[in-house]
């Protein structure tokens, strides 16, 4: 197995950041789209916008290396509430993304382990995700490391295909 890395990410790794998210979201996520991901990965994914997200005190950014190579990052809202929960302190896991080649090697079971961290330092009650549906691989995964579905949403983007626009809320209480 090869050596993991994880680092909290600052504005000036925004370019980085955006190199690494396009080439993980790329290998994972362009069948959801009729235009192959073009407008999403522009309009999320920019260094521009990336570097607004980590400047916002809400977020973090964690970027993974394997073997010093970065292939994958988490993206954390600290406070961020869930309908239905509104009660609990909660904390959201917005993004996890590896790069096709180091998936299975340990890393988002690491950067798993890092959010509940954050989560705990930060004294929530619960961590929450959204993860396609579709991603049976995903929700296991998640499942594994004690989040259970709580719900189902839909995602609203007119150019990702209408079939693939679902995805279930996962709560791990801690």
């Amino acid at each position: 197995m090869g050596d993991i890395r994880i680092e909290k990410l600052d504005t000036k790794d925004a370019k980085l950041l955006s190199e690494v998210a396009l080439h993980s979201y790329s290998d994972h996520y362009l069948h959801l789209w009729y235009d192959e991901g073009k407008w999403y990965k522009e309009k999320y994914f920019s260094t521009e916008r990336l570097t607004k997200e980590i400047s916002d005190p809400n977020t973090q950014f964690y970027l993974a290396y394997y073997d010093n190579e970065p292939v994958g990052f988490l993206k954390l809202n600290i406070n961020t509430p869930l309908e239905g929960f509104e009660t609990k302190n909660a904390l959201e896991l917005e993004r996890i993304y590896l790069n096709k080649e180091v998936t299975g090697k340990g890393i988002g079971r690491k950067l798993v382990e890092l959010a509940i961290n954050v989560a705990e330092q930060n004294n929530k009650n619960i961590i929450w995700l959204k993860a396609m549906d579709t991603s049976e691989g995903s929700i296991a995964f998640y499942q594994k490391r004690g989040f259970s579905i709580t719900g189902t949403y839909r995602l609203k983007h007119n150019l990702m295909k209408e079939e693939l626009r679902g995805m279930v809320i996962m709560v791990k209480e801690l």
